[in-house]
């Protein structure tokens, strides 16, 4: 979560501060395909397998388990805000948008050959 969240604010802040690194195909693609896996899931309403690994392993150690994704569990820790599935799908949906307008805004240098 916090590599596509800091990751596009230090995109933007890249271009404005002519940071060439942010501007790395490689590091642009995982961050598209990040957020991509995100997007995707929420609109099939898949829960995130590493959710659902941590939710196994607090289950095996004795631990309190919690329902939904990881992102709207700590989110409602955090800030006890509750919103049904399709808040947090537009809001996914709407970041991905973001970070796919990035690509044209900031444009990855191309690959090199080498």
């Amino acid at each position: 979560m916090a590599f596509v969240v800091f990751g596009l604010m230090l995109v933007y802040a890249g271009f404005f501060l002519k940071w060439q690194w942010v501007r790395n195909v490689w590091f642009r693609s995982v961050h598209l395909v990040a957020i991509g896996v995100v997007v995707l899931q929420s609109w099939f309403g898949f829960i995130c397998p590493l959710t659902t690994w941590e939710m196994g392993l607090r289950a095996r150690a004795g631990q309190a388990v919690y329902d939904g994704s990881f992102i709207a569990h700590w989110l409602h820790q955090f800030l006890y805000f509750q919103a049904p599935p399709w808040v947090f799908i537009a809001c996914y949906t709407a970041f991905g948008g973001l970070v796919l307008l990035s690509w044209f805004l900031v444009r990855p240098n191309p690959a090199s050959r080498n």
